[in-house]
């Protein structure tokens, strides 16, 4: 069993920050691949930026210059600092990570998701 939880979300004024922090518990050894996604209200879910073991990383292009996806190494914990934050950002975020875990399988699991919304 993975448990994912995610911390860090809120409410920001445009142009604020915020930084989510993705926790990893369990059986999983590593990560392989994790990712931030968002959904709003009414739309379906997008990618928002992905980092694999080796450190490559992918972001959407609306996110691109504003985002930062990261991952510590020595444990499962990853993170993603959002920057001159928009209300287009508003969204639940979630995070997925995938990995090896100690039961010899491979691993993808979701965090329930975090509420980030911009607000004047």
């Amino acid at each position: 069993q993975v448990q994912v939880v995610e911390s860090g979300g809120g409410l920001v004024q445009p142009g604020g920050s915020l930084r989510l922090s993705c926790v990893a518990s369990g059986n999983i050894i590593s990560f392989d691949a994790m990712g931030w996604y968002r959904q709003a209200p009414g739309k379906t879910r997008q990618m928002v930026a992905t980092i694999t073991k080796d450190g490559t990383t992918e972001y959407r292009d609306s996110v691109k210059g504003r985002f930062t996806i990261s991952k510590e190494d020595a444990k499962t914990v990853g993170y993603l600092q959002m920057n001159k934050l928009e209300v287009e950002d508003t969204a639940v975020y979630s995070c997925n990570v995938r990995g090896p875990s100690t039961d010899g399988w491979t691993r993808n699991s979701w965090g329930p998701g975090i509420q980030v919304t911009v607000s004047a």
